[in-house]
Protein backbone atom coordinates (compact mmCIF):
# COMPACT_ATOMS: atom_id res chain seq x y z
CA UNK A 1 0.00 0.00 0.00
CA UNK A 2 2.82 2.37 0.89
CA UNK A 3 4.52 1.64 -2.44
CA UNK A 4 1.29 2.37 -4.28
CA UNK A 5 0.90 5.68 -2.46
CA UNK A 6 4.51 6.56 -3.24
CA UNK A 7 4.00 5.86 -6.94
CA UNK A 8 0.79 7.93 -6.97
CA UNK A 9 2.61 10.76 -5.20
CA UNK A 10 5.52 10.70 -7.69
CA UNK A 11 3.40 10.59 -10.85
CA UNK A 12 2.95 14.39 -11.02
CA UNK A 13 6.71 14.82 -10.56
CA UNK A 14 7.50 12.33 -13.32
CA UNK A 15 5.12 13.96 -15.77
CA UNK A 16 6.07 17.52 -14.84
CA UNK A 17 7.07 19.57 -17.87
CA UNK A 18 10.60 20.92 -18.18
CA UNK A 19 10.86 24.69 -18.48
CA UNK A 20 13.15 26.41 -20.94
CA UNK A 21 15.46 27.60 -18.16
CA UNK A 22 15.73 24.08 -16.73
CA UNK A 23 16.66 22.68 -20.14
CA UNK A 24 19.26 25.42 -20.69
CA UNK A 25 20.88 24.82 -17.30
CA UNK A 26 20.88 21.05 -17.79
CA UNK A 27 22.40 21.41 -21.27
CA UNK A 28 25.21 23.61 -19.94
CA UNK A 29 25.97 21.09 -17.18
CA UNK A 30 25.90 18.23 -19.67
CA UNK A 31 27.93 19.90 -22.44
CA UNK A 32 31.47 18.40 -22.45
CA UNK A 33 33.08 21.82 -22.89
CA UNK A 34 32.16 22.73 -19.30
CA UNK A 35 35.10 20.61 -18.10
CA UNK A 36 37.38 23.21 -19.68
CA UNK A 37 36.76 25.57 -16.74
CA UNK A 38 38.42 23.22 -14.26
CA UNK A 39 41.25 22.37 -16.65
CA UNK A 40 41.98 26.05 -17.32
CA UNK A 41 41.90 26.90 -13.59
CA UNK A 42 44.26 24.07 -12.69
CA UNK A 43 46.65 24.94 -15.51
CA UNK A 44 46.76 28.61 -14.46
CA UNK A 45 47.43 27.61 -10.83
CA UNK A 46 50.30 25.35 -11.88
CA UNK A 47 51.78 28.09 -14.07
CA UNK A 48 51.64 30.59 -11.20
CA UNK A 49 53.26 28.07 -8.83
CA UNK A 50 56.08 27.43 -11.31
CA UNK A 51 56.69 31.16 -11.82
CA UNK A 52 56.72 31.81 -8.05
CA UNK A 53 59.51 29.25 -7.70
CA UNK A 54 61.75 31.75 -9.46
CA UNK A 55 62.42 33.15 -5.96
CA UNK A 56 63.84 29.82 -4.80
CA UNK A 57 67.61 29.33 -4.88
CA UNK A 58 68.78 28.15 -8.27
CA UNK A 59 71.23 25.27 -7.96
CA UNK A 60 73.46 24.06 -10.77
CA UNK A 61 75.78 21.03 -10.59
CA UNK A 62 78.48 20.54 -13.19
CA UNK A 63 81.53 18.47 -13.95
CA UNK A 64 84.21 19.10 -16.53
CA UNK A 65 87.50 17.71 -17.75
CA UNK A 66 89.77 19.71 -20.07
CA UNK A 67 93.06 19.25 -21.86
CA UNK A 68 94.85 22.52 -22.59
CA UNK A 69 97.48 23.26 -25.16
CA UNK A 70 99.42 25.33 -22.64
CA UNK A 71 99.29 26.19 -18.95
CA UNK A 72 100.80 28.72 -16.57
CA UNK A 73 104.40 27.71 -15.79
CA UNK A 74 107.52 29.08 -14.13
CA UNK A 75 110.27 30.60 -16.22
CA UNK A 76 113.27 28.29 -16.63
CA UNK A 77 115.53 30.59 -14.55
CA UNK A 78 113.09 30.50 -11.65
CA UNK A 79 112.68 26.72 -11.90
CA UNK A 80 116.47 26.38 -11.84
CA UNK A 81 116.76 28.50 -8.71
CA UNK A 82 114.13 26.39 -6.92
CA UNK A 83 115.88 23.17 -7.97
CA UNK A 84 119.13 24.43 -6.44
CA UNK A 85 117.14 24.87 -3.22
CA UNK A 86 115.85 21.31 -3.51
CA UNK A 87 112.31 22.30 -4.51
CA UNK A 88 110.77 20.63 -7.57
CA UNK A 89 108.40 23.13 -9.25
CA UNK A 90 106.49 20.86 -11.61
CA UNK A 91 104.06 23.49 -12.84
CA UNK A 92 100.38 22.96 -13.75
CA UNK A 93 99.24 19.89 -15.59
CA UNK A 94 97.57 20.31 -18.99
CA UNK A 95 94.72 17.97 -18.01
CA UNK A 96 92.43 19.70 -15.52
CA UNK A 97 89.25 18.58 -13.71
CA UNK A 98 86.47 20.22 -11.76
CA UNK A 99 83.24 19.07 -10.03
CA UNK A 100 81.24 22.16 -8.99
CA UNK A 101 77.97 23.26 -7.39
CA UNK A 102 76.72 26.81 -8.02
CA UNK A 103 73.89 28.39 -5.98
CA UNK A 104 72.25 31.67 -6.95
CA UNK A 105 69.52 33.55 -5.07
CA UNK A 106 67.54 36.38 -6.68
CA UNK A 107 67.26 39.43 -4.42
CA UNK A 108 65.62 41.93 -6.78
CA UNK A 109 64.17 41.14 -10.23
CA UNK A 110 62.57 44.45 -11.13
CA UNK A 111 59.06 43.01 -10.70
CA UNK A 112 59.47 40.42 -13.47
CA UNK A 113 58.17 37.44 -11.48
CA UNK A 114 55.19 39.39 -10.18
CA UNK A 115 54.33 40.50 -13.73
CA UNK A 116 54.72 36.96 -15.06
CA UNK A 117 52.32 35.61 -12.37
CA UNK A 118 49.75 38.27 -13.24
CA UNK A 119 50.14 37.46 -16.92
CA UNK A 120 49.59 33.73 -16.28
CA UNK A 121 46.41 34.44 -14.31
CA UNK A 122 45.07 36.76 -17.01
CA UNK A 123 45.90 34.21 -19.69
CA UNK A 124 43.68 31.78 -17.80
CA UNK A 125 40.97 34.48 -17.58
CA UNK A 126 41.08 34.95 -21.36
CA UNK A 127 40.74 31.20 -21.94
CA UNK A 128 37.83 31.01 -19.48
CA UNK A 129 36.10 33.91 -21.25
CA UNK A 130 36.56 32.16 -24.61
CA UNK A 131 35.04 29.01 -23.12
CA UNK A 132 32.12 31.03 -21.74
CA UNK A 133 31.43 32.42 -25.21
CA UNK A 134 31.19 28.89 -26.59
CA UNK A 135 29.10 27.70 -23.65
CA UNK A 136 26.66 30.60 -24.09
CA UNK A 137 25.82 29.37 -27.59
CA UNK A 138 24.39 26.21 -26.00
CA UNK A 139 21.37 28.27 -24.94
CA UNK A 140 20.55 29.15 -28.53
CA UNK A 141 20.68 25.49 -29.57
CA UNK A 142 18.32 24.60 -26.72
CA UNK A 143 15.97 27.44 -27.78
CA UNK A 144 15.75 26.08 -31.32
CA UNK A 145 14.81 22.57 -30.20
CA UNK A 146 12.53 23.74 -27.38
CA UNK A 147 10.37 26.02 -29.53
CA UNK A 148 10.29 23.46 -32.33
CA UNK A 149 8.81 21.05 -29.76
CA UNK A 150 6.28 23.66 -28.65
CA UNK A 151 5.20 24.16 -32.25
CA UNK A 152 4.81 20.41 -32.76
CA UNK A 153 2.74 20.17 -29.57
CA UNK A 154 0.43 22.90 -30.85
CA UNK A 155 0.11 21.18 -34.23
CA UNK A 156 -0.67 17.86 -32.49
CA UNK A 157 -3.31 19.57 -30.32
CA UNK A 158 -4.94 21.23 -33.33
CA UNK A 159 -4.76 17.96 -35.24
CA UNK A 160 -6.61 16.26 -32.37
CA UNK A 161 -9.25 19.00 -32.42
CA UNK A 162 -9.61 18.59 -36.18
CA UNK A 163 -10.01 14.83 -35.82
CA UNK A 164 -12.69 15.36 -33.18
CA UNK A 165 -14.52 17.80 -35.42
CA UNK A 166 -14.36 15.44 -38.39
CA UNK A 167 -15.45 12.52 -36.18
CA UNK A 168 -18.44 14.54 -35.00
CA UNK A 169 -19.47 15.24 -38.60
CA UNK A 170 -18.78 11.62 -39.50
CA UNK A 171 -21.20 10.47 -36.79
CA UNK A 172 -23.81 12.94 -38.02
CA UNK A 173 -23.47 11.67 -41.58
CA UNK A 174 -23.68 8.07 -40.37
CA UNK A 175 -26.94 8.92 -38.69
CA UNK A 176 -28.17 10.75 -41.81
CA UNK A 177 -27.10 7.78 -43.94
CA UNK A 178 -29.25 5.44 -41.85
CA UNK A 179 -32.21 7.77 -42.30
CA UNK A 180 -31.55 7.98 -46.02
CA UNK A 181 -30.90 11.75 -45.97
CA UNK A 182 -27.20 11.48 -46.91
CA UNK A 183 -25.28 9.63 -49.57
CA UNK A 184 -22.74 6.98 -48.65
CA UNK A 185 -20.12 8.83 -50.72
CA UNK A 186 -20.50 11.86 -48.42
CA UNK A 187 -19.95 9.69 -45.36
CA UNK A 188 -16.89 8.04 -47.00
CA UNK A 189 -15.44 11.43 -47.97
CA UNK A 190 -15.52 12.70 -44.38
CA UNK A 191 -14.17 9.41 -43.07
CA UNK A 192 -11.30 9.48 -45.59
CA UNK A 193 -10.51 13.06 -44.56
CA UNK A 194 -10.44 12.01 -40.90
CA UNK A 195 -8.11 9.10 -41.68
CA UNK A 196 -5.81 11.44 -43.58
CA UNK A 197 -5.70 13.80 -40.58
CA UNK A 198 -5.05 10.79 -38.30
CA UNK A 199 -2.14 9.86 -40.55
CA UNK A 200 -0.76 13.38 -40.16
CA UNK A 201 -1.01 12.95 -36.37
CA UNK A 202 1.13 9.81 -36.57
CA UNK A 203 3.77 11.72 -38.52
CA UNK A 204 3.68 14.63 -36.07
CA UNK A 205 4.02 12.29 -33.08
CA UNK A 206 7.01 10.62 -34.71
CA UNK A 207 8.67 14.00 -35.28
CA UNK A 208 7.95 14.99 -31.69
CA UNK A 209 9.48 11.82 -30.29
CA UNK A 210 12.62 12.27 -32.39
CA UNK A 211 12.97 15.87 -31.24
CA UNK A 212 12.33 14.90 -27.60
CA UNK A 213 15.08 12.29 -27.83
CA UNK A 214 17.46 14.83 -29.35
CA UNK A 215 16.70 17.44 -26.68
CA UNK A 216 17.00 14.85 -23.88
CA UNK A 217 20.37 13.71 -25.19
CA UNK A 218 21.61 17.27 -25.55
CA UNK A 219 20.47 18.26 -22.02
CA UNK A 220 21.44 15.00 -20.34
CA UNK A 221 18.00 14.66 -18.71
CA UNK A 222 14.80 12.87 -19.65
CA UNK A 223 12.56 15.51 -21.24
CA UNK A 224 9.00 14.17 -21.44
CA UNK A 225 7.21 17.38 -22.34
CA UNK A 226 7.88 21.09 -22.54
CA UNK A 227 6.11 24.05 -21.02
CA UNK A 228 5.14 27.19 -22.90
CA UNK A 229 7.18 30.05 -21.37
CA UNK A 230 5.67 33.38 -20.38
CA UNK A 231 5.54 36.03 -23.09
CA UNK A 232 7.40 38.66 -21.05
CA UNK A 233 9.41 40.99 -23.27
CA UNK A 234 12.77 41.85 -21.65
CA UNK A 235 13.58 45.50 -21.03
CA UNK A 236 17.14 46.62 -21.62
CA UNK A 237 17.84 48.87 -18.62
CA UNK A 238 21.61 48.34 -18.69
CA UNK A 239 24.34 47.63 -21.28
CA UNK A 240 24.42 44.19 -22.87
CA UNK A 241 26.04 41.64 -20.55
CA UNK A 242 27.21 39.15 -23.14
CA UNK A 243 30.26 36.90 -22.59
CA UNK A 244 31.78 38.27 -25.80
CA UNK A 245 32.23 41.63 -24.04
CA UNK A 246 33.82 39.90 -21.02
CA UNK A 247 36.25 38.26 -23.44
CA UNK A 248 37.24 41.65 -24.87
CA UNK A 249 37.80 43.04 -21.36
CA UNK A 250 39.95 40.03 -20.47
CA UNK A 251 42.02 40.56 -23.64
CA UNK A 252 42.55 44.23 -22.76
CA UNK A 253 43.66 43.32 -19.23
CA UNK A 254 46.04 40.74 -20.69
CA UNK A 255 47.57 43.41 -22.94
CA UNK A 256 48.09 45.69 -19.91
CA UNK A 257 49.88 42.86 -18.09
CA UNK A 258 52.12 42.29 -21.13
CA UNK A 259 53.10 45.95 -21.04
CA UNK A 260 53.98 45.73 -17.33
CA UNK A 261 56.19 42.72 -18.04
CA UNK A 262 57.84 44.65 -20.86
CA UNK A 263 58.66 47.48 -18.44
CA UNK A 264 59.96 45.05 -15.82
CA UNK A 265 62.35 43.48 -18.34
CA UNK A 266 64.24 46.79 -18.55
CA UNK A 267 65.06 46.98 -14.83
CA UNK A 268 68.35 45.71 -13.35
CA UNK A 269 68.55 42.46 -11.39
CA UNK A 270 70.43 41.80 -8.18
CA UNK A 271 71.37 38.36 -6.93
CA UNK A 272 73.77 36.72 -4.52
CA UNK A 273 75.64 33.56 -5.36
CA UNK A 274 77.93 30.91 -3.94
CA UNK A 275 80.09 28.44 -5.84
CA UNK A 276 82.01 25.47 -4.53
CA UNK A 277 84.13 22.94 -6.37
CA UNK A 278 86.47 20.02 -5.96
CA UNK A 279 89.13 19.51 -8.58
CA UNK A 280 92.45 20.48 -10.00
CA UNK A 281 93.74 23.18 -10.16
CA UNK A 282 92.27 25.24 -7.35
CA UNK A 283 92.56 28.92 -6.56
CA UNK A 284 96.03 28.58 -5.04
CA UNK A 285 98.01 28.29 -8.27
CA UNK A 286 101.43 28.19 -6.58
CA UNK A 287 100.46 25.25 -4.38
CA UNK A 288 98.95 23.42 -7.36
CA UNK A 289 102.16 23.89 -9.34
CA UNK A 290 104.04 22.09 -6.64
CA UNK A 291 101.69 19.31 -5.52
CA UNK A 292 99.21 18.77 -8.33
CA UNK A 293 96.65 17.50 -5.82
CA UNK A 294 92.86 17.89 -6.04
CA UNK A 295 91.48 20.44 -3.60
CA UNK A 296 88.26 22.11 -2.40
CA UNK A 297 87.50 25.71 -3.33
CA UNK A 298 84.64 28.16 -3.11
CA UNK A 299 83.52 31.71 -3.71
CA UNK A 300 80.59 33.88 -2.62
CA UNK A 301 79.48 37.23 -3.96
CA UNK A 302 76.77 39.48 -5.30
CA UNK A 303 75.94 40.14 -8.94
CA UNK A 304 74.17 43.14 -10.46
CA UNK A 305 73.11 42.71 -14.08
CA UNK A 306 71.24 44.96 -16.47
CA UNK A 307 70.32 43.66 -19.91
CA UNK A 308 69.61 46.65 -22.13
CA UNK A 309 68.98 44.46 -25.17
CA UNK A 310 65.23 44.84 -24.59
CA UNK A 311 65.59 48.50 -25.59
CA UNK A 312 66.28 47.44 -29.18
CA UNK A 313 62.80 45.99 -29.68
CA UNK A 314 60.88 47.98 -27.02
CA UNK A 315 59.20 50.34 -29.49
CA UNK A 316 58.02 47.51 -31.73
CA UNK A 317 56.91 45.43 -28.74
CA UNK A 318 54.80 48.30 -27.37
CA UNK A 319 53.31 48.85 -30.82
CA UNK A 320 52.38 45.15 -31.05
CA UNK A 321 50.65 45.32 -27.65
CA UNK A 322 48.71 48.41 -28.74
CA UNK A 323 47.67 46.61 -31.91
CA UNK A 324 46.32 43.77 -29.73
CA UNK A 325 44.24 46.35 -27.86
CA UNK A 326 43.00 47.86 -31.11
CA UNK A 327 41.97 44.45 -32.43
CA UNK A 328 40.09 43.68 -29.20
CA UNK A 329 38.31 47.05 -29.32
CA UNK A 330 37.43 46.51 -32.96
CA UNK A 331 35.99 43.07 -32.13
CA UNK A 332 33.88 44.70 -29.43
CA UNK A 333 32.60 47.37 -31.85
CA UNK A 334 31.71 44.73 -34.46
CA UNK A 335 29.90 42.63 -31.87
CA UNK A 336 27.92 45.58 -30.50
CA UNK A 337 26.98 46.67 -34.02
CA UNK A 338 25.66 43.21 -34.93
CA UNK A 339 24.05 42.89 -31.51
CA UNK A 340 22.08 46.09 -32.05
CA UNK A 341 20.98 44.89 -35.49
CA UNK A 342 19.76 41.60 -33.95
CA UNK A 343 17.77 43.49 -31.30
CA UNK A 344 16.13 45.74 -33.91
CA UNK A 345 15.25 42.75 -36.10
CA UNK A 346 13.84 40.79 -33.17
CA UNK A 347 11.76 43.74 -31.96
CA UNK A 348 10.35 44.19 -35.47
CA UNK A 349 9.59 40.47 -35.76
CA UNK A 350 7.75 40.51 -32.42
CA UNK A 351 5.63 43.47 -33.55
CA UNK A 352 4.92 41.74 -36.86
CA UNK A 353 3.80 38.52 -35.15
CA UNK A 354 1.53 40.46 -32.77
CA UNK A 355 -0.22 42.11 -35.71
CA UNK A 356 -0.53 38.78 -37.51
CA UNK A 357 -1.99 37.15 -34.39
CA UNK A 358 -4.67 39.84 -34.15
CA UNK A 359 -5.68 39.13 -37.75
CA UNK A 360 -5.48 35.36 -37.10
CA UNK A 361 -7.94 35.59 -34.23
CA UNK A 362 -10.40 37.53 -36.37
CA UNK A 363 -9.98 35.02 -39.21
CA UNK A 364 -10.60 32.09 -36.81
CA UNK A 365 -13.80 33.72 -35.61
CA UNK A 366 -14.98 34.19 -39.18
CA UNK A 367 -13.89 30.73 -40.34
CA UNK A 368 -15.60 29.14 -37.33
CA UNK A 369 -18.90 30.84 -38.11
CA UNK A 370 -18.60 29.85 -41.79
CA UNK A 371 -17.86 26.24 -40.83
CA UNK A 372 -20.86 26.09 -38.48
CA UNK A 373 -23.05 27.53 -41.23
CA UNK A 374 -21.70 24.90 -43.64
CA UNK A 375 -22.59 22.13 -41.17
CA UNK A 376 -26.12 23.50 -41.00
CA UNK A 377 -26.35 23.77 -44.80
CA UNK A 378 -25.13 20.19 -45.19
CA UNK A 379 -27.80 19.00 -42.75
CA UNK A 380 -30.41 20.74 -44.89
CA UNK A 381 -28.94 19.51 -48.15
CA UNK A 382 -27.94 22.97 -49.39
CA UNK A 383 -24.22 22.11 -49.94
CA UNK A 384 -22.36 18.88 -50.50
CA UNK A 385 -19.81 17.36 -48.12
CA UNK A 386 -16.83 18.73 -50.09
CA UNK A 387 -17.92 22.25 -49.25
CA UNK A 388 -18.03 21.34 -45.54
CA UNK A 389 -14.60 19.69 -45.62
CA UNK A 390 -13.19 22.77 -47.34
CA UNK A 391 -14.52 25.05 -44.59
CA UNK A 392 -13.29 22.73 -41.84
CA UNK A 393 -9.78 22.70 -43.33
CA UNK A 394 -9.84 26.48 -43.77
CA UNK A 395 -10.73 26.96 -40.10
CA UNK A 396 -8.02 24.53 -39.03
CA UNK A 397 -5.48 26.31 -41.24
CA UNK A 398 -6.35 29.60 -39.55
CA UNK A 399 -5.86 28.03 -36.11
CA UNK A 400 -2.54 26.54 -37.19
CA UNK A 401 -1.41 29.96 -38.44
CA UNK A 402 -2.28 31.53 -35.08
CA UNK A 403 -0.28 28.85 -33.25
CA UNK A 404 2.69 29.29 -35.58
CA UNK A 405 2.68 33.07 -35.13
CA UNK A 406 2.32 32.72 -31.34
CA UNK A 407 5.24 30.28 -31.04
CA UNK A 408 7.34 32.38 -33.42
CA UNK A 409 6.66 35.47 -31.31
CA UNK A 410 7.65 33.57 -28.13
CA UNK A 411 10.79 32.39 -29.86
CA UNK A 412 11.72 35.96 -30.83
CA UNK A 413 11.14 37.11 -27.24
CA UNK A 414 13.58 34.51 -25.94
CA UNK A 415 15.98 35.18 -28.79
CA UNK A 416 15.97 38.79 -27.59
CA UNK A 417 16.70 37.55 -24.07
CA UNK A 418 19.62 35.62 -25.53
CA UNK A 419 20.83 38.66 -27.48
CA UNK A 420 20.99 40.93 -24.41
CA UNK A 421 21.71 38.11 -21.91
CA UNK A 422 18.67 39.02 -19.82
Amino acid sequence: MRKLLLVIFMLPMISQAQTLEECQQAAERNYPLIRQYDLISRTASLNVENIAKGWLPQVTASAQATLQSDVVSWPEQVKGMYQQLGIDMKGLRKDQYKIAVDVSQMVYDGGTIRSQKELALLQGAVEEAQTEVSMYQVRKQVNEMYFALLLLDEQIRLNSDLQELLSSNERKLASMLKRGTAAESDYNAVKAERLGVSQQATNLQSQRQSLLTLLSTFCGIQVSKVEKPAAVVPTQTQPTQRPELKLVQAQLSFADAQEKLLDASLKPRLSVFASGFYGYPGYNMFEDMMNRNWSLGGIIGARLSWNIGALYTRKNDKTKIQLQRDRAMNSRDVFLFNNRLDMVRQQNDMDRHRKLMAVDEEMISLRSSVRKAAESKLAHGIIDVNGLVKEINAENAARVQLSVHEIEMLKEIYNLKYTINN
